[in-house]
């Protein structure tokens, strides 16, 4: 099973997260735009907010050593309803405390919000892990022309040859120079030929035991 989760599923999980509303859309909004990891998410405060721009900067927890951080670049509709969630427009300006973090879940309800999120939005059940958020976001990153040394950076990999793994996923480009290889095969006629012949077949087995019952019969028996 494939450990990703495709475009049109990412679409699915922001409009299913908008629908929540509150922290929880929030939370799985900035999960998918950024694709961090979710304790990445987790450990945000609105000092990591960068409005000027148009970024959050993560601290990468998965490196041997600490103060790694990276920007990713977001939507500046996302950092405006991360203020509103908040209920104080203009919380990144003057907020109480730089350092409180922006959700105050644990790793585990964070898991189950998004799980039930991925649900929602008609996500296969196999899927349903906030990691398959981080690989999709990934893949689609690839599949729409991003360079690799760029997703890289915005994973927080240390090694180029991990990202590049996200790069063997089928892209419009790979099924485009596919379907040249399928042009000689003449597939659209010659599958349009069996399918029309299988269905004549059929037909013909229908009408041969409608028009004799009584062999249908016996044959039976």
């Amino acid at each position: 099973m494939r450990k990703y989760v495709t475009a049109h599923e990412r679409f699915e999980f922001t409009r299913a997260a908008c629908r929540e509303g509150g922290e929880i859309a929030t939370f799985c909004l900035t999960l998918a735009i950024t694709g961090a990891r979710i304790s990445e998410v987790l450990a945000l405060t609105p000092a990591r907010l960068d409005r000027a721009n148009c970024a959050i900067v993560f601290e990468t927890l998965k490196r041997r050593r600490r103060a790694v951080f990276r920007a990713i670049p977001v939507p500046l509709e996302l950092l405006r309803l991360l203020e509103r969630a908040k209920g104080a427009p203009g919380l990144f300006y003057a907020p109480p405390n730089l350092n409180t973090r922006l959700w105050g879940w644990g790793r585990t309800s964070a898991w189950k919000y998004v799980r039930h999120v991925m649900l929602s939005a008609g996500i296969a059940e196999g899927v349903c892990k906030p990691k398959a958020l981080r690989h999709g976001f990934a893949v689609d990153a690839g599949q729409n022309g991003v360079q690799l040394n760029i997703v890289q950076r915005w994973l927080g990999h240390a090694r180029i040859e991990t990202t590049a793994i996200y790069a063997s996923a089928l892209g419009k480009e790979e099924r485009a120079l596919a379907r040249r290889t399928w042009k000689s095969l003449e597939l659209d006629r010659v599958i349009g030929q069996y399918t029309n012949k299988e269905s004549i077949n059929e037909s013909a087995l229908r009408n041969d035991l409608a028009g004799h019952p009584a062999n249908a019969t016996v044959s039976d028996r």
